[in-house]
């Protein structure tokens, strides 16, 4: 790997140190027009920190003045730019809140949303904030019904609703994977319940079947009989609902093996 010559370390930590020095002359001046005039060219730069320290240094002085609005609008969009999206989030609610007939309110009200959608973690983790950005974006979508991002406040809720039912199928699949066969038979219809028009509710209705005929395969004989009639239920209805799935020859063996089976147990 390429050494990065020690000038260039040196000259970004005296660059570094220069601006710090001319960020502490600005917030010592009493000069609140000038704190103005730097917070606006920072938040232009991108150096969202220094505007937005600057921005919390000028508030007090500009609140009820036409600055306020346009001030806490880039000092929210800072924060999110910034990637500081928990604080971001409150402060877009708390301009909504406090400028409720703004013309950038019903953006406020999109960009809050956006916030928690950032905050959204891997399938695998707790999903509250997947859940807070459809609950928001929902009722977005009831509000203003005309808004230009309705497009994409679908696409996101759509994003969200995939991410959900991964969480929810990865749940089931791992009942099959340790054995909890009923257990993933219920999940797995939950799933397919949850999300009815999933492109995947072929695999779903399957994996129900196939987790009910390894529960009965593997029951006490005497439970036998109304387990795998469960099963042929399940596959019944399959076959009636999914003819054109590529599960559909693996369902017909299990469901060929099922009716043989309750034959012979009913000899």
């Amino acid at each position: 790997m390429k050494k990065i010559p020690v000038f260039y370390f040196l000259a970004v930590s005296l660059l570094t140190i220069s601006c710090a020095g001319k960020f502490g002359k600005i917030m010592k001046s009493k000069d609140f027009e000038y704190k103005y005039k730097m917070a606006e060219e920072f938040y232009a730069k991108k150096d969202w920190v220094y505007a937005q320290q600057l921005y919390e240094e000028i508030f007090p002085y500009v609140k009820g003045t036409q600055r306020y609005e346009d001030m806490y609008y880039k000092f929210a969009y800072s924060y999110f730019y910034d990637k500081d999206y928990l604080n971001a989030e409150n402060l877009f609610k708390t301009f909504v809140e406090n400028f409720p007939t703004s013309i950038r309110s019903e953006e406020c009200e999109f960009m809050r949303a956006m916030c928690f959608y950032k905050q959204s973690p891997k399938v695998e983790l707790d999903q509250t904030t997947t859940n807070k950005t459809m609950q928001l974006l929902q009722a977005y979508l009831s509000t203003h019904p005309t808004s230009p991002r309705i497009k994409e406040a679908n696409e996101i809720i759509d994003k969200c609703r995939e991410k959900l039912e991964a969480k929810e199928y990865k749940s089931a699949e791992l009942y099959y994977n340790l054995g909890y066969y009923k257990a993933a038979a219920i999940a797995f219809g939950t799933v397919a319940d949850n999300f009815p028009d999933s492109k995947k509710a072929d695999e779903y209705k399957y994996l129900i079947i196939k987790s009910y005929n390894r529960y009965a395969d593997m029951s006490y004989e005497d439970k036998q009989k109304e387990r795998f009639e469960k099963v042929l239920t399940e596959c019944n209805d399959f076959t009636e609902r999914f003819t054109d799935s590529k599960h559909l020859a693996e369902v017909n063996k299990i469901k060929t093996q099922t009716i043989n089976f309750l034959k012979n147990i009913s000899k």
